[in-house]
């Protein structure tokens, strides 16, 4: 089987990983989402045990509840869409505190299982079809939905026939939903759902969207002209973004009246963006309302609490900063004692992790999120200075003043070469004691999961495995040089042919960057660098550079690109390929190639354009064309608005550039593309053709902006290889 057809079945070899972890509040035991192998994709949850032999038991299975993922409602689809989830079965779920039940959909239809006692068989629910985001209660006796822009309760264990479904709220006008995340919260603020239960579960926190105001585009498929287009209310930059506001409702029994809201208000003026939405628990037990608002410039965040039986709300931080403030995953969170952990900056320096006022994490690292936070102990990420490429753990206990980086057993939880601070990339959850670490590393293929108990102590008391299902590549391992290009020291990375030997003929050069603001592509994880490992076996050497404006170095470095989204990124890889040159006399400059997807679309393309005495190819999937069409939040944050910096939006975009194009130019985009829309290539299309410039564009009938499908996915790696070929070929 040929590397493009096995990447693409196994949906670029993360099926049969681990993931979504739950741990109990004992430790014991761990759910978590996995196929049944390889290629699986109906997913299963999995319970862990984590005593003994560490053995792994399916408490849920697709095939035996009758699931069909082509059965999905609109709004699961573009929850996934935004996730980028391309897997199927059962791709999220939702447990109670006590770890004794668990909810999740399948095609539209909603489940519960119980996790302990003796008859675990899950169970369907009667509730109001199509049911998108199930949430259990706290105390697991309960769930909400939604359900055709309302949000519904059920009790699980009421009476047949309909367990008390009852809505909580409904839409009151055309354009109005509930408890669902609008396109930007979801695409660019990482905040993917619409409600919150209370910590005791008696009320909840729901999101109400309103859309009237935002303009409407059109996506539709020529390839099925029978098939009417879908609507979709998108916010381009400067344009009106959906009126977003928050209320809590009262969950009673039913019977009980249908709760009236009450309405938590800020200057929504001023800071219109709600970014993020929690719960926690005063000292005198009661639950308070948490979120975050930031400015539609994005240069003020602010953190509020609220009374959730008056509305009251109370501002309690505020991070601003003249250029914008990035929203940091994981905050705020609290820990057992009610402090604040928070990630800000002082002025000029990095961002740290806050616990009150105070910093608990050093200086010196470059700080990527908070994980998980549970009673006196917290877990977040990041990197070591001067080590991008490495993304590690450090756990912190308040209690005893332990911080320091979480080590990883390695296979067989054995205390080898895998553990240690500066290797790979990591990722993992933290209850109690308990932790779950995932770790990637350039020493070993694919993901190694464990379970560590006791993990703030010197001595663990236990250590399991969690295996990961994964195949392996059929692929010759990585042949990866790494290094720090230029003046600027940027994270580079070239990747070689297995079989290239000193003396063969000169390579020529393929660069496969991003090279865009929250994508990094040089990481000490294996994974990382397979396609890249594929496309050099075809007879390139890879290049990959992470120029300014990516994540990994410092807050500088990312905000390097403010107001030109074009110069400082093509600038870089230039300066990339120049010092490659210079180290590897082997390359060939004379032939260089780029390709990339979505931003690294957009630089392939701008590389052409305004670079074609370095680059002599390139395709460009997806490529943001008309800074102008893409969306508010991302936009705005690094060009402001169209009306108010009509240079920086000039300075970005493509389109008055297309008559410069002298370079082979492929460009790819699915027609059915709601993050993307096909309008980009389609008017660049267009602009060439009226320039008399020759070039491609391969439209992809019925594919949104990641393909899924594995055929289509299969070929397209095949046509791009040969698309470079051909243009790259040289004399002789």
């Amino acid at each position: 089987m040929s590397f493009p057809r096995q990447q693409a079945r196994t949906q670029r070899f993360s099926i049969g990983v681990p993931r979504a972890f739950q741990i109990s509040p004992d430790g014991r035991r761990v759910a978590f989402l996995r196929g049944r192998d390889g290629v699986d994709k109906a997913t299963c949850l999995w319970v862990h045990d984590t005593e003994g032999a560490g053995t792994d038991t399916v408490v849920a299975d697709p095939r035996s509840l009758g699931a069909d993922d082509e059965n999905l409602p609109p709004e699961e689809r573009a929850r996934r869409e935004r996730l980028r989830e391309s897997g199927g079965g059962i791709v999220s779920y939702s447990v109670d505190e006590a770890f004794t039940r668990a909810v999740f959909t399948l095609s539209g239809r909603l489940f519960y299982v119980d996790l302990v006692g003796d008859d675990t068989a899950p169970r369907e629910l009667p509730a109001a079809t199509p049911v998108v985001d199930p949430r259990i209660s706290p105390a697991g006796d309960r769930v909400a939905y939604v359900s055709g822009g309302a949000v519904r309760v059920l009790d699980i264990a009421a009476a047949e026939p309909d367990h008390g479904d009852r809505p909580v709220v409904e839409p009151d006008g055309p354009d109005v939903t509930w408890g669902l995340a609008e396109l930007v919260a979801a695409e660019e603020m990482g905040r993917y759902r619409g409600f919150w239960w209370a910590p005791d579960g008696s009320a909840l926190a729901v999101a109400r969207v309103d859309e009237s105001g935002v303009n409407t585009w059109y996506v539709s498929d020529p390839g099925n002209p029978a098939q009417e287009p879908t609507a979709l209310r998108y916010p381009p930059a400067g344009g009106a973004n959906a009126d977003v506001r928050l209320a809590v409702f009262r969950v009673g029994p039913r019977g009980d009246g249908r709760p009236e809201p009450v309405w938590v208000e800020w200057d929504r003026e001023a800071l219109p963006y709600l970014a993020t939405v929690g719960w926690t628990t005063g000292p005198d037990g009661t639950p308070t309302v948490v979120f975050t608002a930031q400015s539609r410039d994005q240069r003020t965040l602010t953190l509020f609490s609220a009374d959730p039986a008056t509305g009251l709300v109370v501002e309690s931080r505020t991070e601003s900063d003249g250029v914008w403030v990035e929203l940091m995953p994981g905050v705020p969170a609290f820990t057992g004692a009610g402090d604040l952990v928070w990630i800000g900056r002082e002025a000029g320096g990095e961002r740290r992790v806050y616990v009150g006022d105070a910093p608990v994490s050093p200086p010196d690292v470059y700080v990527r999120g908070v994980v998980d936070v549970d009673g006196d102990r917290l877990l977040y990420s990041g990197s070591p200075a001067g080590s991008p490429g490495d993304v590690s753990l450090w756990l912190v206990e308040l209690g005893t003043g332990l911080a320091a980086p979480v080590e990883v057993p390695g296979h067989g939880c054995s205390r080898s070469a895998d553990s240690g601070a500066h290797s790979g990339l990591r990722s993992g959850r933290l209850r109690g004691d308990t932790l779950v670490v995932q770790h990637r590393s350039m020493d070993f293929p694919g993901a190694h999961t464990v379970v560590l108990r006791g993990a703030g102590t010197e001595t663990r008391r236990s250590c399991s495995e969690i295996e990961s299902l994964a195949e392996a590549p059929d692929l010759p391992e990585p042949r990866v040089e790494f290094w720090r290009a230029g003046e600027r020291r940027i994270p580079s990375a070239l990747v070689l042919p297995s079989w290239y030997r000193e003396g063969l003929r000169p390579l020529p050069v393929l660069m496969a960057p991003y090279g865009g603001p929250h994508a990094q592509r040089v990481l000490n994880a294996r994974g990382a660098y397979l396609t890249a490992q594929w496309y050099a076996e075809q007879g390139f050497a890879v290049l990959i550079a992470d120029g300014r404006g990516t994540p990994g170095l410092g807050v500088e470095w990312e905000q390097s690109v403010h107001l030109d989204l074009a110069a400082p990124v093509l600038e870089d890889q230039v300066a990339a390929l120049e010092d490659a040159a210079e180290r590897f006399d082997f390359l060939d400059v004379s032939r260089v190639g780029i390709h990339g997807w979505s931003f690294g679309g957009y630089l392939a393309a701008l590389a052409v354009l305004r670079r074609p005495d370095v680059f002599h190819a390139a395709v460009a999937g997806a490529p943001v064309i008309d800074w102008e069409l893409y969306d508010t939040h991302y936009t705005e944050r690094y060009l402001g608005t169209p009306g108010d910096e009509p240079e920086a939006y000039g300075r970005s975009s493509l389109l008055a550039e297309a008559a410069k194009l002298e370079r082979p130019l492929m460009m790819i985009h699915g027609l059915a593309d709601d993050n993307v829309a096909f309008a980009h290539t389609q008017r660049m299309s267009s602009a060439l053709m009226a320039a008399g410039r020759p070039h491609t564009v391969l439209p992809l009938s019925g594919v949104t902006h990641s393909p899924s499908d594995p055929t289509v996915a299969e070929n397209l790696m095949l046509l791009q290889v040969e698309f470079l070929k051909e243009n790259l070929r040289g004399e002789g």
